[in-house]
């Protein structure tokens, strides 16, 4: 696991000024790669580029060193992730005559492209970023894997084009303040984060999951390619019996996790005791000679709490367990360092006891398993829902009526704690509820404002009223309906742009590397072939998964429910980060920042800290925007 680097300047540059400047960018990511770092510099000829890598051994440690050449040298390659089907792609290039010099997973990523091109880029299943600078025809290829688990991030003006695994080395290296991007602003406060192709500069990208862009540098032009077409149609299901899609499930899921275990350093996995994380530590117990090492980890506030849930599992595949219990100072002690780390807005709150479960868990092991990719694969989200609530509701209560009950329990439903119960939950689905024909599904991914609310507190200039027609026309899928929608609509949205970056970025600024059995082609593929009522089945959610390991677990214990992931910050803000958060609704601060419906923000913040009303969703959304604002873009 590292983190890669690369400029090409459209012009001679000197060899040291070219590692000057790649030695500057991996800096900033060495918590991605403490072991060691790799450059490569060429400057003769009519332009000049730099590859960099900081790299975290985890498979071949003593030959592994990066950049890797082609045996010719004219072929160089820096990567970060894993490739978890490398040895047989290893194999299967031996027997076609080809000869390796190294163990390492990144010699057959090279390998593979001499001998097939980019056509090769989907014969690999892993976590990738990647970027291979071939001479012989003065080209470069970057390329995302397929979900999108590792980051990638690019930029081009009339001199340079730059690449990196994260947002700062970017930004640092452009030497110019960017402007904020409206759709990128507006992504973030209305989803709590900012998928693919956007971030939050002008000018700035990320390179979309399962997409390669090949630069072609004798012209300074570059195409972004689809590695692998995705089937989007959901209408042809294979006919598959209930046992048949149970026993595949559970081979499917068995072999990731194998898969995904090898490693020449220690293992371990994340437990919270829900369904996925259960699943993939009960399957490398099994697979281990010895029993494995399980991390958990609880609040203080017992709403939040479910360790005993892991403790279950725990004790039922025999795991040595470390539970770690915290409390709101363990975490907002580090809330600067968390949050800032992402580079742009970010405000999952998850992130938050994903960096300490990271944090103790690298004290162990260097490499974590993860139960993540489960709810959007399988069809595990509480969200999922709403395409039969939506359309059995809008079926039986006029739109009159429904707007009316809006209206009246709309004071009833205002809550003064960060408690997210019934009330909550009653709120977002109203809030949800669409009578259009299907644009219900985006309503519901807003977990900050929602379009309406957005109005309110964002100036107009700011506010773009397209803002998902990329993902509609990546999807194709303009009016989600079916639980596939869903699913789809997930992966390259909150998968890509939420889930992933949480865990990336937390697990990588303690060096801890974290897989995700679950996110594998193959099951992906599989589960799509599934008819929908075996993903859930009325209101059961991941009925295949749960049935096809049923039989593995105490009566009853895959069927109980289980909160997410995150953390009471509703409560934090009116506590140790009051004064921070106090001091960025100053009225004389929010008229120069031109952004936001002044006296709106401030009696938004104000009704939550005083009690009034929880506004924790929104009030956080805006908190991590303002300390990015203030702490990052302020200061470049």
């Amino acid at each position: 696991m590292c983190g890669i680097n690369g400029y090409i300047k459209f012009k001679q540059e000197s060899k040291e000024t070219l590692t000057a400047n790649i030695n500057a960018m991996n800096d900033l990511i060495i918590h991605r790669g403490p072991d060691e770092d790799g450059v490569f510099v060429e400057s003769n000829k009519p332009y000049s580029i730099a590859l960099g890598m900081r790299r975290l051994s985890i498979i071949d440690l003593s030959s592994g060193k990066q950049p890797i050449f082609s045996d010719d040298k004219q072929v160089v390659i820096v990567f970060n992730g894993e490739i978890y089907n490398y040895r047989e792609l290893k194999t299967k290039l031996i027997n076609e005559g080809v000869t390796f010099t190294t163990t390492s997973d990144t010699e057959v990523i090279l390998k593979l492209y001499e001998k097939y091109g980019v056509d090769s880029f989907k014969e690999l299943d892993g976590m990738f970023g990647f970027s291979i600078y071939d001479k012989r025809i003065n080209k470069l290829y970057i390329a995302r894997d397929f979900f999108g688990e590792k980051p990638l991030y690019y930029y081009k003006d009339e001199e340079h084009f730059v690449w990196a695994s994260e947002l700062k080395s970017v930004v640092n290296f452009i030497k110019t303040k960017p402007a904020i991007n409206s759709i990128g602003l507006n992504l973030y406060f209305r989803l709590t984060y900012i998928p693919a192709p956007y971030t939050i500069y002008e000018n700035i990208h990320k390179l979309k999951q399962n997409h390669f862009i090949e630069f072609d540098l004798n012209t300074n032009a570059f195409t972004i390619n689809t590695i692998e077409q995705e089937v989007k149609s959901s209408d042809k299901k294979a006919a598959i019996s209930l046992e048949e899609a149970k026993k595949t499930t559970k081979k499917l899921v068995y072999e990731s996790v194998i898969s995904r275990s090898v490693s020449d350093v220690p293992i371990g996995t994340f437990l919270s005791g829900g369904v996925d994380s259960s699943v993939v530590s009960l399957c490398l117990s099994q697979h281990s000679q010895k029993p494995i090492d399980t991390f958990s980890i609880g609040f203080e506030k017992k709403s939040y709490d479910e360790t005993d849930k892991s403790r279950v599992v725990a004790k039922l595949i025999n795991s040595n367990h470390h539970e770690f219990i915290i409390n709101e100072k363990d975490l907002t002690d580090d809330v600067n360092k968390i949050l800032l780390n992402f580079d742009e807005p970010f405000s999952d709150s998850s992130s938050l006891p994903t960096y300490l479960v990271s944090n103790r868990t690298k004290e162990h092991v260097k490499v974590a398993l993860t139960g993540d990719g489960g709810d959007e694969v399988f069809g595990g989200y509480n969200k999922y829902y709403i395409g039969k609530l939506n359309t059995n509701y809008t079926n039986l209560v006029p739109k009159g009526v429904h707007n009316f009950i809006k209206r009246t329990t709309t004071p009833l439903l205002k809550t003064s704690n960060d408690n997210r119960g019934r009330r909550f939950q009653i709120k977002r689905l109203l809030n949800s509820i669409d009578y259009s024909g299907g644009d219900y599904y985006w309503d519901i991914l807003s977990l900050g404002y929602q379009k309406e609310a957005l109005n309110d507190f964002l100036l107009p200039k700011y506010i773009n009223q397209d803002l998902f027609s990329t993902y509609k026309e990546d999807t194709g899928i303009e009016h989600p309906k079916s639980l596939s929608d869903f699913r789809f609509i997930d992966k390259v949205t909150s998968l890509e742009g939420d889930m992933l970056v949480k865990v990336d970025r937390t697990s990588m600024l303690n060096s801890l590397e974290c897989r995700a059995p679950f996110l594998n082609k193959k099951i992906w593929n599989y589960t799509n072939q599934l008819p929908e009522n075996f993903l859930m089945k009325g209101w059961d959610k991941k009925f295949i998964l749960k049935e096809a390991f049923r039989d593995q677990f105490p009566k009853d214990f895959l069927d109980k429910s289980k909160s997410g992931f995150g953390a009471p910050v509703g409560d934090w803000l009116k506590a140790g980060l009051k004064p921070e958060l106090e001091s960025y609704i100053s009225e004389k601060e929010l008229i120069d920042q031109d952004i936001f419906h002044v006296d709106n923000m401030i009696n938004l913040v104000k009704n939550h800290i005083s009690g009034k009303e929880d506004n924790t969703f929104k009030v956080w959304t805006f908190y991590c925007f303002q300390k990015w604002y203030y702490n990052t873009y302020e200061k470049i």
